[in-house]
């Protein structure tokens, strides 16, 4: 099978700036989305979904900046040669700098900063990162880094980019320092879609069907955010803003009502993740790693 693909057209592609203004709702049905507030007389999880009396108590999820000025799916614009059906999310990753305004206005920049290929049949791997910047004062605010599998584009040969993909982050062979379990509503996707990412695929039980699942499942970054909220709850005393970066892999998808069990492992600043679906016992979420303030 043969790639459309274009390594060097594909890593100039120009992203226009993407500017997205967003308020306090957005910010605290992003949490909703992810479980906060499912205990409302727990204050340390309430500032993330409520204002408080003087108005000026709501804070930000860090993994919020997942959503902010996302780009959108541009992959499956013809003029990118990417075969985008057989497109899969394979990493993320996010360096806070600052944190992230309650609400506000942000720009961002996107471009795709390496391409590797893994040879015909194999694939090749998309890295892109985008820088999302305080409008008004142009401080960074966060880095947001996405690896995607092609599937269908290996073997375009030269052109793509030196070197390898990093890594994967190893987890420790020693019993996990904190557990733990998160459930997760019936109709999450339902409430993280709004806050950008409408693919049917979350929603439509038609579109799941053909996609190869039995129903709609939850988003990729909503189960990044759940362990993000279980690093908070068991780690840090729901204090946010320590967390410094986080970059997750995944393996398996989540189903709405799912309860995510996350494992983790602390030595020194640098948390250990594993994330897995209880009831169906798949592991949905390995290789993560955390790092702390």
């Amino acid at each position: 099978m043969t790639t459309n693909l274009n390594p060097e057209r594909l890593l100039a592609r120009h992203f226009a700036a993407i500017e997205h203004a967003y308020q306090a709702r957005d910010t605290q049905l992003y949490a909703l989305g992810l479980g906060f507030g499912a205990d409302p007389l727990d204050e340390r999880q309430l500032r993330y979904v409520y204002e408080g009396l003087d108005g000026n108590s709501l804070r930000s999820v860090p993994t919020m900046a997942n959503v902010l000025a996302y780009p959108g799916f541009w992959a499956r614009e013809p003029d990118t040669g990417i075969d985008w059906k057989r497109l899969v999310h394979a990493e993320q990753e996010i360096a806070l700098h600052a944190e992230i305004p309650a609400s506000g206005c942000v720009v961002a920049q996107n471009r795709v900063t390496a391409l590797w290929d893994k040879g015909p049949g194999k694939g090749a791997l998309l890295q892109q990162r985008r820088e999302i910047r305080d409008a008004a004062s142009s401080i960074l605010l966060a880095t947001v880094t996405q690896l995607s599998l092609l599937r269908g584009d290996g073997g375009f040969g030269p052109g793509g980019s030196d070197g390898a993909p990093p890594p994967p982050h190893p987890i420790p062979e020693r019993a996990p320092d904190a557990v733990c379990d998160l459930p997760t509503l019936p109709q999450a996707a339902l409430i993280y879609r709004l806050s950008g990412d409408l693919n049917p695929l979350h929603a439509d039980p038609q579109v799941a069907r053909t996609a190869g699942f039995e129903r709609p499942i939850l988003h990729g970054m909503a189960t990044m955010g759940m362990a993000a909220h279980a690093v908070m709850r068991a780690v840090l005393d729901y204090e946010g803003e320590r967390i410094a970066s986080m970059r997750v892999r995944f393996t398996a998808v989540v189903l709405p009502g799912d309860t995510l069990r996350t494992e983790i492992w602390k030595d020194g600043n640098v948390l250990s993740l594993r994330t897995t679906a209880l009831e169906r016992q798949a592991v949905v979420l390995n290789n993560c790693r955390v790092e702390i303030i």
